[in-house]
Parts: structure tokens; sequence; C-alpha cells
């Protein structure tokens, strides 16, 4: 299978010590495929092995940061083979069925998560427009989330009949009852909903995201390396103890066992959604037009 080349799907630059890593499907919504996954693992181990680097922030190119997993591109790539970088698994490509798809999503999603989770340095993300499904997964891993006031986020796989997406941080990220409520009605919430959540850190006007997210950035750059290296490692490892690494495991379980279900009594995994359906059965934000 032949995937479109679209360029530089991950850009990567160095201002004043902070590393901006860059989403670069802006055509759409930043969606993420294999391409794009290793290009930000690569741009993140480049900024992890900078010393010169102190923060790495996590943008996207565009009116939005990212709609999530690529389900329906010209790019969309499940048949392309990439070297494991996150666990020790054979590869996907030449496998069928749960085999394929267990094999493919605990590498590109739940294994890369966890492997940038555990960047040494400290990670934020600027998040402006749609932080869908996917989308939410990349800006739960890094360390804090600066929204602008126009950003949106929803996790509305449910609709597939899939218990929230691969990363299953939800009850961590926003608490057991918002949890539940996400992603039973699947409706988007805004960035002052996730901040009163406590997901987002600080919610800012869209024309200031930028200069406030690296003024947080330059503070943090003041901080001694090591010191934190060290605490990012004792939150993440109190998030563990907390049952977070363990909950992820047993509904990744969950997760292919509603696949496997969806393409023995449907068409396919997805349970019969695609891009377009699942974009039009998001309720807005309160106040806000889709």
């Amino acid at each position: 299978m032949t995937v479109p080349d679209e360029g530089e799907v991950v850009t990567y630059e160095v201002r004043d010590g902070v590393a901006v890593v860059t989403l670069n499907r802006p055509d759409y919504r930043n969606a993420q495929n294999s391409v794009m996954t290793y290009a930000l693992d690569a741009a993140f181990e480049r900024a992890v092995e900078d010393d010169d680097v102190k923060v790495i922030v996590l943008a996207g190119n565009g009116k939005h940061f990212s709609a999530g997993h690529d389900i329906g591109t010209p790019g969309r790539d499940h048949h392309v083979h990439y070297e494991n970088k996150a666990v020790m698994w054979w590869d996907h490509v030449d496998k069928v069925g749960g085999d394929q798809r267990f094999a493919r999503e605990m590498e590109v999603y739940l294994g890369m998560c966890r492997r940038w989770r555990e960047i040494p340095k400290p990670t934020i993300a600027m998040v402006q427009g749609a932080c869908i499904a996917g989308g939410l997964m990349l800006a739960w891993v890094c360390d804090m989330i600066v929204a602008s006031e126009d950003a949106f986020f929803s996790d509305p796989v449910v609709r597939m009949g899939i218990p929230g997406v691969e990363y299953f941080a939800h009850p961590w990220m926003v608490g057991p009852r918002f949890a539940k409520e996400m992603l039973f009605t699947g409706d988007r919430f805004t960035s002052q909903r996730a901040y009163e959540v406590g997901m987002v850190n600080k919610v800012v006007p869209r024309d200031d995201l930028e200069k406030e997210t690296f003024a947080i950035a330059e503070r943090i750059s003041a901080m001694p390396r090591l010191g934190l290296a060290l605490t990012k490692k004792a939150v993440n490892q109190s998030e563990d103890q907390m049952g977070m690494r363990n909950g992820m495991d047993s509904v990744f379980g969950l997760h292919h066992f509603a696949h496997a279900h969806n393409a023995e009594v449907g068409a396919d995994s997805l349970g019969g959604q695609n891009a377009k359906s699942m974009a039009a059965g998001a309720k807005a934000p309160e106040g806000r037009t889709k």
C-alpha cells in the first residue's frame, strides 16, 4: 500500500531552549497516521538528546490541534511497516483480524503514548480548536496543557461501541464522574470546562496562546534539569500507584474485545463508523456551533 507523500507531517525547531514539536497535517485537522506517529517519536527523541533543550512544547499547525486518529484520509496506513519502538512484539503488517489490530494499537497508540509520558523533560501541550479522541491522548501524555478559549475536547468512540481511546487515562485526567459523562454522551466540552475538572492548566485567548505557553516554558526552564526529571517521575509513579497503568491494561483488553465484536457482527471493527459520521454525531459545546 502506498502512502501519499505529504512532506513534513511533524516539524521541529528550538527557540531559546524550548523544543517546539508541531503536528503538520492541517488539511486533515492533524489526524494521526503512523507516518506522523513515528515522526513525532523521532522529534521527541531529538529533544530529549539535546542538552540545550529544557522544555518541549507540543503544538498543532492550523485551526485545530488534532482531530484524532486517521480513520479516512488518503494517508491512512494500516498496512505500512514501521520498526517497533514502544513495545517488543511482532509486526502487524502480515497479520489478520485481532492479531493485526492488537499488535498495531499496542505499538502506535498505547505503547507510544506511554513512551512519551516518560520523557524526562517537561512537556506542554499547546491546544487550539479540536482535540478529539486520539488528540486527547497526545495532550494527556504532556505534563501541562495550555488551551485557547476556542479549544474543545471529546472522546466520542463509544459511538463505535468501544470504551474510549486506547490510552485510557480518562478517570485520572478528569475524574470518574466526568469521565463517564464525556464517554456516555460523546459530547464536546469547552476548554473552560476542561479547566474546571482539572484537565487543563490554563485557558487563554486564542491570540495569546503561544505567548502564554512560552511564558510557562520559560519559567520551567529556570529549574534544575535533573530536579525536573525526578519530580516528573515522582508524579508519574504516584499516578501509577493510583492504578493508572493497570487500569489502562485492563481497558485495552475491553477495547479489543469491542473491536472483535464489531468485526464479528457488523461490517468492520469500527462499528460502521467513519470520520464523517463521528463528526456528525457530536454535540457542540454549550454556546458554540460545530
